[in-house]
């Protein structure tokens, strides 16, 4: 969970009606495609509850395949499987079509929620809490459920460290084992054996009773623990997914880092903050994002973003461009954006200009586009195929009016105060042509 975040409930759908960015191969700051809201697919009028007393709110996976595997139809085969986290319970179901229709047609992949950690009975999956999302990832194959476990009860109580040294030295012993079991044997008996457990996540911090600093021998002891219970039952697939809070927080992540043997992705909770700091810096910085994909690297693990999405820089629109080139880059195994505000771009309407980008890039005509032909260095890009804007229907003239001079039409109609953004390659190339942003923004329907 993104620090100081708690608690944020979303306030409801994003409603974008100004023309807000555009893809155009012509003279910088020409041609602009509008986004506005689908009134044939309206987004929820309610605004999801807070995860549960324990959980952040973030992702979910399945079997998986290899990168890009089960790309949508007509998508490139680099296409990652993404996500939204939506709501912990049935709600974040079947908020995951309306997230569909919002993106034109294309379906998030990935589905993520939390076990609550108020309970060791909760924490083992218990009173139907994980059915939905089970049916949801059986429904099809190419689906990811992600679930983020604590491994502690009171995971949130504000436990002193001394506290939380007793119970990690307890847990490596071996006190809690039974919940894991229970917890291994409910997904394997719903049909999700093949579920991505992001255990103990942010460990880094000081939130979670079930954080690394006061002890962290004990806490990879137990983690190695749990790893160990869980794929001893049965029919089990599971993959663990280690996913600190980007940068140093509490302590350096990688002293938690309890073994290649019990771990099969390194993730990284990465939102944008503290205020100020550049991409770039959260790139560079200690224990950011570029050590986090060389740490992987050295290690032979795919990477993950559990959690990531705006937050203390606002509506960012340069953290959107950016971070969604840095996964494009670097590929994940998947990503899950985190929904609600202040961090997200559906159902947070405080977002506008970043929401119009992630809905452009994800959306299903990005990509069911064809790519442009490699240019040769005569030739001239042609522009970017967009939907052509509806032309109103002709008011009948009065009979006896007189017609009115046509009024011609600009020679160059330039929007208004855009400026080119400065994308990567790879943005252009899947766009076949550019971006541009218009500082005007138009007032958001009430």
């Amino acid at each position: 969970m993104a620090r100081d975040r708690r608690r944020s409930a979303p306030r409801g759908p994003a409603l974008i009606t100004a023309a807000v960015i555009a893809a155009s191969a012509l003279t910088p700051g020409t041609a602009l495609a509008a986004s506005h809201p689908d009134p044939a697919h309206p987004a929820p009028a309610a605004a999801p509850a807070p995860p549960p007393a324990t959980p952040p709110p973030p992702p979910a996976p399945s079997p998986q395949p290899q990168q890009g595997a089960h790309a949508p139809a007509g998508a490139p085969a680099h296409a990652p499987a993404f996500g939204a986290y939506l709501h912990y319970g049935p709600a974040g179901v079947q908020r995951m079509q309306q997230l569909t229709h919002w993106l034109g047609g294309q379906e998030p992949r990935v589905g993520h929620t939390y076990l609550p950690g108020d309970l060791w009975t909760n924490i083992e999956g218990g009173h139907g809490f994980l059915d939905s999302w089970a049916a949801w990832r059986r429904a099809k194959s190419d689906r990811m459920l992600v679930l983020n476990v604590p491994m502690m009860e009171r995971n949130e109580s504000g436990l002193s460290d001394a506290t939380v040294r007793t119970l990690l030295r307890r847990a490596a012993s071996g006190a809690f084992d039974e919940h894991y079991e229970a917890l291994a044997e409910r997904l394997v008996g719903l049909g999700v054996p093949d579920t991505v457990i992001v255990l103990g996540w942010e460990m880094n911090g000081i939130t979670y009773t079930h954080r690394c600093g006061p002890d962290p021998e004990s806490w990879k002891r137990y983690w190695r623990r749990i790893v160990r219970v869980m794929r001893a039952v049965d029919g089990q697939r599971f993959r663990f997914d280690f996913a600190p809070s980007r940068g140093r927080d509490a302590v350096p992540w990688p002293a938690c880092y309890p073994g290649d043997d019990v771990v099969d992705i390194i993730g990284m909770d990465a939102y944008d903050q503290p205020r100020g700091l550049t991409f770039d810096q959260q790139v560079s910085e200690p224990y950011g994002l570029q050590h986090h994909v060389d740490f992987a690297r050295r290690h032979g693990k795919p990477i993950s973003y559990p959690e990531w999405g705006l937050f203390r820089n606002g509506d960012n629109i340069t953290y959107m461009l950016r971070m969604l080139a840095w996964m494009d880059q670097h590929k994940p195994l998947y990503n899950t954006i985190t929904d609600y505000c202040p961090h997200g771009v559906w159902l947070c309407s405080d977002n506008p200009r970043a929401s119009a980008l992630y809905r452009l890039l994800l959306s299903a005509p990005l990509y069911s586009r064809p790519q442009p032909a490699p240019a040769t260095p005569d030739a001239t890009p042609s522009p970017a195929t967009l939907p052509a804007p509806a032309t109103p229907p002709a008011t009948p003239e009065p009979a006896g009016a007189a017609t009115p001079a046509p009024t011609p039409a600009p020679t160059t109609p330039q929007a208004p105060h855009c400026t080119l953004l400065d994308l990567e390659k790879w943005l252009e190339q899947q766009l076949g042509g550019r971006l541009s942003a218009c500082l005007d923004w138009a007032e958001r329907y009430r």
